[in-house]
């Protein structure tokens, strides 16, 4: 279909939330009931979208009408109309959350605007079909959460959003040089266009140059080593929903942008690409889990958690191959819904503290002191990060395991079972300590009222449906998308048609 409004649907709702939020900086209240129906008609436009692609192939829309490869062009296809749904499905819980949060940077004017205009970051890097949008809205991302940590109620905010911006700016380094590279050679940022020129063509002397270039800039985008070491401090002191964002779909646009590479722009490149992927993988598993075992801070350890999560998803890629790349998919996915989950369960223990924190000495055996929910939702969450029917994160594994033994690596395969029982070493040890033993004498007083529990309930409630109701489905798509994945052709037709107007 030409010129598809639902992409323009889907990207432009939050920006029109943005301005309007902006506008009504005198009432907060409003602010976030507006931000929060933004939320809901951003994610009718990405299921809408999401079901078109699903029975009509490639959607397109030409910003300005100027036809691609002259023009910046809209693509959705199966894996970013998938990408697209997650991200604003996750959004929706986030937006909610804040609905009933007593952190006072909720109350600061510029917060909901610039909460939307990270999803708009967010959903644009998945729609775009050129790499220099696909920059912006990335910076886009960038600076709004940026923003939103350096004014989080957290003393060390703005040190950890420092850090970041400052770390970041190098993966814009890196990224700029593989744009300038590839245009310098084709002459055109759009993705198709390149592609086809890969495909068809002679090889360029500054691919292989080009592809580690990105390769590099959406590893540091998703915390991967040795571009990790921002990430503990920024997304620990972000606001809780603002770090539940950052640990599940943020970092997906780095996972979505070596997808894009490996599947569509650098095919020939893509057995070395892969190979680092999985060493990298490995690495970020053992670190990643190792040090949630070691440290001293629930929200930190689910940062450090993270790591070890992107790099299940990395040797997924890494191991290619149609199987492994839909359990990498499928992990990506289901990620996302955990992890947030477990972060806004963290902020609801953190507000029922007196001095709002979650360092472990701190936080140790005021379960008992708190609503019961809230001690089975943790538990629900770790099962399902840790693998444990029937959550999705059992899903996950099962899928990507069924990939590890189809490409018959069993060494790494080893170390992810055995990664899965530190996560649930970690995730239970933390469960217990909190919610079974009695106060500690170091133990933070309590407050009668905290956050609400509505939104990590229903994001736990979507767990518990992905691994049962929604898992075959959920695989069924994934495995659909994957296969699309494996013909670049589909990409390209899908936007060079829509160019030639035919």
């Amino acid at each position: 279909m030409e010129s598809n409004p639902l992409l323009l649907g889907t990207l432009v709702t939050p920006l029109a939330g943005a301005i309007v939020t902006l506008l009504l900086a005198q009432s907060n209240q409003l602010q976030r009931s507006i931000a929060v129906l933004t939320g809901l008609i951003a994610w009718v436009f990405s299921v809408a979208l999401l079901v078109q692609v699903h029975d009509l192939g490639v959607q397109t829309y030409a910003l300005g009408n100027w036809s691609p490869p002259y023009g910046i062009v809209l693509v959705a296809d199966s894996l970013g109309a998938l990408f697209a749904f997650m991200v604003t499905t996750i959004m929706i819980g986030g937006l909610l959350y804040t609905f009933h949060c007593q952190d006072r940077c909720m109350t600061y004017p510029a917060f909901m605007p610039l909460f939307l205009l990270m999803e708009v970051g967010l959903v644009g890097a998945m729609l775009t079909g050129d790499l220099f949008t696909l920059f912006v809205f990335m910076e886009l991302m960038v600076l709004a959460s940026v923003s939103l940590t350096a004014i989080s109620d957290d003393q060390y905010g703005l040190e950890a959003a420092l850090k970041y911006i400052l770390i970041s700016s190098m993966g814009t380094l890196f990224l700029l040089l593989g744009i300038a590279s590839l245009y310098a050679t084709f002459g055109s940022l759009n993705m198709a266009e390149i592609a086809q020129t890969l495909l068809t063509g002679e090889r360029p002397i500054l691919a292989p140059a080009s592809a580690f270039m990105l390769l590099c800039a959406f590893l540091l985008k998703s915390a991967v080593f040795p571009f990790h070491f921002w990430q503990p401090d920024f997304h620990t002191t972000a606001p809780t929903p603002i770090s539940a964002m950052l640990s599940s779909i943020v970092v997906k646009v780095g996972v979505y942008g070596i997808i894009r590479l490996v599947t569509l722009l650098f095919v020939e490149e893509a057995p070395l690409l892969e190979r680092w992927l999985s060493t990298l993988g490995i690495i970020g598993i053992l670190f990643g889990s190792l040090a949630a075992l070691r440290t001293y801070n629930v929200k930190r350890m689910l940062a450090y958690s993270t790591f070890a999560q992107i790099g299940f998803i990395l040797v997924g890629i890494g191991w290619g191959g149609a199987l492994a790349i839909t359990g990498a998919i499928v992990y990506a996915f289901n990620h996302a819904f955990i992890k947030s989950a477990l972060l806004l369960l963290m902020g609801v223990l953190a507000s029922y503290t007196k001095i709002k924190t979650a360092n472990f000495a701190d936080v140790t055996g005021i379960g008992k002191k708190l609503p019961p929910a809230l001690g089975w939702l943790v538990l629900l969450g770790g099962l399902s990060l840790s693998g444990v029917p029937p959550l999705n994160g059992f899903v996950s594994k099962l899928t990507l395991i069924q990939g590890g033994v189809d490409r018959g690596d069993w060494l790494n395969l080893i170390i992810i079972v055995g990664a899965g029982i530190l996560t649930l070493m970690y995730m239970v040890r933390a469960w217990q300590n909190i919610f079974q033993r009695q106060p500690t004498i170091g133990a933070v007083e309590t407050k009668e009222a905290g956050d609400s529990l509505v939104a990590p309930f229903l994001l736990i409630c979507a767990c518990l449906l992905l691994g049962t109701v929604f898992a075959e489905p959920l695989i069924q798509l994934v495995s659909a998308t994957v296969s699309d994945l494996q013909d670049p052709n589909i990409y390209i037709s899908g936007v060079k048609l829509y160019g030639n107007g035919t």
